[in-house]
């Protein structure tokens, strides 16, 4: 899946324009790797988000194509939140 869609779809960035912008500035990383919003998740890679004063990181659980508000946490582990 790509790494603009994933973004939007798991109800980490609200938009996906807002997901390729940040994606494309360079502050989403893949396994430790500047990342492109077309960039291809895998299951098990671990996502670095540089989001405003936010650093997130998670790992990627599943892939769906679309989810309900509740289910959105089910798509990825929070690993560590800076705020």
């Amino acid at each position: 899946m790509r790494l603009d869609k994933y973004l939007k779809v798991s109800r980490l960035i609200k938009r996906r324009s807002v997901a390729k912008e940040i994606s494309d500035a360079g502050r989403v990383k893949i396994n430790g790797k500047q990342a492109k919003s077309s960039s291809q998740l895998e299951i098990g890679d671990v996502l670095d988000i540089q989001y405003g004063q936010k650093h997130i990181r998670i790992e990627v659980l599943l892939f769906k194509d679309s989810t309900k508000k509740e289910d959105a946490e089910m798509l990825y582990k929070l690993l560590e939140v800076d705020a």
